[in-house]
C-alpha cells in the first residue's frame, strides 16, 4: 500500500505540468494579430467638373414624310430603304399616261382659244376704220372688243390649263426634296396610290444635322438656372459649353455637339421640361431612331475630393473611415455633391486635411485599428487622372 501510494505523486505532478504547457500553448495561439498595413489618403480640396446626363432620342434636321400630290398605279421604284439619296434624284414614278391625256387636250383648247382671240382681234382692227368714217354705229365696235376681250381671257385660262397639266406630269415622278436616308417603303409596283392615302409612301431623314431631344426634370431645371451664368434663359443657352452624346453602347460620339433650344413650358404630366441638343453628323454615323444619352458639363466651386475606393454604400448611404486617434478607425457618412471618373467631390461628412483610408475598406469595421501608411493623391491624380 504504501508503495502504490508513493508512485501515484509523479504521476499526478506530471499530469499537472502537462496541462499548464496545453494552456501556455493554446493561449499563445489565440494572440491578436498585428493591425492591417491600409494605405490612407489626406483629403484636400480641388476645383472639380462633373457632367449632369440625359436620356435623348435622335431625330434628324429634317423628317419629311413622301406623299404623292396625284391619284395613279406605282409604275416604278427607283430605290430601296436605306438607302442615300441627293436632293432631286427620282424616287417613284407613278403612271403618268392619263394626265398626258389631260395636257394634250389642253394644248388642243389652247389652240383654240388662241384662233378665237386672233379672229376677235381682227374683227376688231376692221370695224375701227369704219366707226372712225361714221360707216356704222360705234355699238358693233363695242361688241367686237368684247368678244377680243372675252376671247383673251378664255385664252389664259387654256393657258393655266396647260400649267396645271404639266404641274400634274410633273407630280407623277416624285423626286427627293432634300439629301438624306430612305426609311422604310410602304408600297409596291402596281399600287394603286393617291393624295388621300393615310400612310406616306415613305419617309426620308435629312442627317447631316442630327438632333437630341431630352428632358430635365423640374428640379434639375431649376438647379441648371443656378449653375450656369446669363440673366435670362436664352443667355444661359448661349453660355452653355459644347455638350457630347454618349451612344447605346457607352462609347462617345467624336463630335461634340450644342444646346439650341428649350420649350417655353414643362410637359404636362411628367413635370420636365424639352431641351434639344444639335449635333454634327457629316459621315452619316447617327440616325433617326437612334437612342443615347446627352452629357453637359459643369464647374463646380472647389471642394473634398476623395477617390472612388476610399468609399462603401451601406442602405443607400455613403461612407468612408476616416483616421482618428490611436490610428483607430471612424465609420463616417458623406454626401456627394458630383463625379468626374472614379472621384467624388463631397459636399459634407469630411473636410479638407482629414485622413481617410484609400483601399481594404471592405474589410475594416468601426473603431479597428490600423497602421497607416501615408498616400498622396497627386500621385494618384497623375496615374488617373479626373
Amino acid at each position: 500500500m504504501r508503495k502504490y501510494l508513493y508512485t501515484g505523486i509523479p504521476i499526478l505532478s506530471a499530469l499537472i505540468v502537462l496541462q499548464s504547457c496545453h494552456s501556455n500553448q493554446a493561449a499563445a495561439g489565440y494572440a491578436a494579430p498585428p493591425p492591417p498595413d491600409l494605405p490612407v489618403i489626406t483629403v484636400t480640396n480641388r476645383p472639380f467638373t462633373t457632367f449632369r446626363e440625359y436620356t435623348a432620342s435622335l431625330e434628324g434636321s429634317n423628317d419629311i414624310e413622301i406623299r404623292p400630290q396625284v391619284n395613279g398605279y406605282i409604275e416604278k421604284i427607283f430605290v430601296d430603304e436605306g438607302a442615300f439619296v441627293k436632293k432631286g434624284q427620282p424616287l417613284f414614278k407613278i403612271n403618268d399616261q392619263p394626265y398626258q391625256e389631260s395636257l394634250n387636250n389642253a394644248n388642243a383648247a389652247l389652240a383654240v382659244a388662241r384662233a378665237n382671240q386672233s379672229a376677235a382681234e381682227i374683227e376688231v382692227n376692221k370695224l375701227e376704220p369704219l366707226v372712225q368714217n361714221n360707216v356704222i354705229s360705234p355699238i358693233q365696235l363695242k361688241t367686237a372688243r368684247a368678244a377680243y376681250d372675252a376671247s383673251t381671257a378664255y385664252v389664259a385660262q387654256a393657258n393655266a390649263t396647260v400649267g396645271n397639266a404639266k404641274i400634274n406630269i410633273g407630280y407623277s415622278l416624285i423626286k427627293a426634296p432634300v439629301d438624306g436616308y430612305i426609311g422604310r417603303v410602304h408600297i409596291k409596283i402596281g399600287s394603286l396610290v393617291g393624295i388621300t392615302n393615310l400612310d406616306p409612301l415613305t419617309n426620308i431623314s435629312e442627317v447631316k444635322d442630327v438632333r437630341a431631344y431630352f428632358s430635365v426634370s423640374e428640379t434639375a431645371f431649376l438647379r441648371f438656372k443656378d449653375e450656369y451664368p446669363g440673366k435670362t434663359m436664352e443667355e444661359k443657352i448661349k453660355n452653355l459649353p459644347p455638350v457630347e452624346l454618349i451612344l447605346s453602347d457607352n462609347t462617345v460620339y467624336p463630335l461634340k455637339g450644342k444646346v439650341e433650344i428649350v420649350a417655353g413650358q414643362f410637359t404636362t404630366g411628367s413635370g420636365a421640361i424639352p431641351f434639344r441638343a444639335s449635333f454634327p453628323n457629316p459621315n452619316g454615323v447617327l440616325r433617326s431612331g437612334n437612342t443615347g444619352r446627352v452629357r453637359i458639363s459643369i464647374t463646380l466651386p472647389a471642394g473634398p475630393v476623395i477617390p472612388q475606393e476610399a468609399t462603401y454604400e451601406l442602405q443607400d448611404k455613403m461612407f468612408v473611415f476616416v483616421l482618428g486617434d490611436s490610428n483607430k478607425v471612424v465609420n463616417t457618412s458623406v454626401e456627394v455633391g458630383g463625379r468626374s471618373g472614379n472621384y467624388y467631390l463631397v459636399e459634407k461628412g469630411i473636410k479638407a486635411g482629414d485622413k481617410i483610408v484609400f483601399s481594404g475598406v471592405d474589410k475594416l469595421t468601426d473603431g479597428a485599428k490600423i497602421n497607416p501608411e501615408p498616400m498622396s493623391l497627386d500621385s494618384l491624380l497623375k496615374v488617373r487622372p479626373m
